[in-house]
């Protein structure tokens, strides 16, 4: 076989480009280069020196930007069944490949084209043509989790577009309608040969192991201002994920087991969130909700809405203060998920917490002083409506909007508030004594 393929071509190559390559390579030629859009084809004057041409050339002379791929020309009457494969890794057993080959078919011959380079390249011949198309593209699938997966894609699907062309494959991601609380994990699913399949997968978990490591930064942030944060809490870092331990940062992040939330009473949280998502939260009949009812332990509840109209739907949430931050944690994701707010948005939603009316003033602070502390703590909103009037159990809302982690720090300093308040209470009455004790 003397005839040659050479592909990966530039639209600006020319016939005279290729002829200073294979001059410079001291490689003859008995014909004239054709030259089509990205390929071409020449004849050497024979076969060892259109095998010399393949190992001196190939994936090693670049072109207008773009390394060349010199290859033997099939003949038309074997193309339907015969494929070549390149770039076999020098460790590979020949067992694993056959292995692999006949998972498709029946291979009539497997011949070694080169076996001075580092890497191998066979050429493969199917009995045909259907077996031979199958093995053009093994994919490769990958799991990660959903949390990940739009920093990958990125805006406008900018990130996976970029990693497509930069290791000419396919690569889908599966929907998001499968996912469920329990398999938080989206399938990425790359097409290509061998060779561009490892490419992409470098760069998929280059930058899904950047999105992990911002994320633990993240946390590491508000760690100390969440009394007992459980990073595995909302279910980041699944243990099916696969995804090793952080590089770097404190060895609280790093070392299992994390510490729980103290025990504490029930508390409830009125989240308001945008009419449109109801739906996504809700799930297909009630499912969804349910499941995030089970996962964080709390009950979820969302009120009617308040006119026909209404930008905006009450989600009542009571439970611990881990299934507080596990319940409102999926909700925020849930939200960012459904794209029910811009892209170059932060999720920021309202929360209420009633308190009662003559603990208000230790949350305000003299002078404001305790409200705009914990405003400058938390980063988020908090604000204690001035003339409230008491509910029937005599408490007043606290609003405070924001980020997940900024209302989860307001929400935790405000019940420390309250705790405090209570305490003090009961220490006072301890002293006071009942009255019949006052009078002996």
């Amino acid at each position: 076989m003397n005839k040659l393929y050479i592909g990966n071509l530039s639209e600006n190559a020319v016939p005279s480009d290729l002829e200073s390559i294979f001059k410079d390579a001291k490689i003859p030629v008995s014909g004239p280069f054709l030259v089509k859009t990205g390929y071409a084809f020449v004849d050497c004057p024979d076969e060892s020196w259109a095998l010399k041409a393949i190992e001196a050339l190939s994936g090693k002379v670049e072109l207008h930007g773009k390394l060349i791929e010199v290859e033997h020309s099939v003949p038309k009457r074997q193309r339907i069944r015969k494929l070549q494969i390149r770039n076999i890794p020098p460790h590979l057993q020949w067992e694993v490949l056959d292995s692999l080959l006949v998972q498709y078919g029946v291979v009539e011959s497997c011949e070694q084209v080169n076996t001075d380079s580092e890497t191998a390249v066979v050429n493969v011949t199917y009995s045909s043509k259907e077996q031979a198309r199958h093995t053009e593209e093994i994919p490769l699938k990958i799991l990660a989790h959903n949390n990940f997966v739009g920093r990958l894609i990125g805006k406008e699907g900018r990130n996976l577009k970029k990693i497509e062309q930069d290791t000419d494959t396919k690569i889908t991601i599966s929907p998001l309608q499968e996912l469920t609380l329990y398999n938080p994990e989206r399938t990425i699913t790359v097409k290509g040969s061998v060779e561009t399949c490892a490419k992409a997968e470098e760069e998929i978990m280059k930058k899904i192991r950047e999105s992990y490591e911002n994320d633990i930064a993240s946390m590491n942030l508000q760690a100390h201002l969440i009394p007992g944060l459980n990073l595995n809490a909302l279910g980041l870092f699944p243990p099916t994920s696969g995804m090793p331990p952080p590089t770097s940062g404190p060895p609280s992040a790093m070392t299992p087991p994390y510490p729980q939330f103290e025990q504490s009473e029930t508390e409830t949280v009125h989240l308001f969130i945008p009419a449109l998502s109801v739906g996504a939260i809700i799930g297909k009949q009630g499912q969804h909700i349910k499941q995030l009812s089970r996962f964080a332990g709390a009950s979820i509840k969302i009120a009617p809405a308040e006119a026909p109209d209404a930008k905006v739907r009450m989600v009542i949430i009571t439970g611990p203060p881990e299934a507080q931050f596990k319940a409102q944690g999926r909700i925020y994701g849930k939200i960012k998920e459904e794209n029910f707010v811009s892209p170059k948005e932060e999720v920021k939603l309202e929360a209420h917490i009633r308190v009662p009316s003559f603990a208000a003033g230790r949350v305000i602070g003299k002078g404001g002083k305790t409200v705009n502390e914990l405003q400058n703590l938390s980063s988020a909103e908090v604000v204690v409506p001035r003339d409230q009037t008491p509910d029937e159990n005599d408490q007043v809302v606290v609003k405070i909007t924001g980020h997940f982690y900024a209302c989860q720090v307001a929400q935790r300093k405000i019940q420390e508030i309250l705790t405090q308040v209570k305490q003090h209470q009961q220490q006072k009455a301890l002293q006071s004594g009942p009255p019949q004790s006052r009078r002996k």
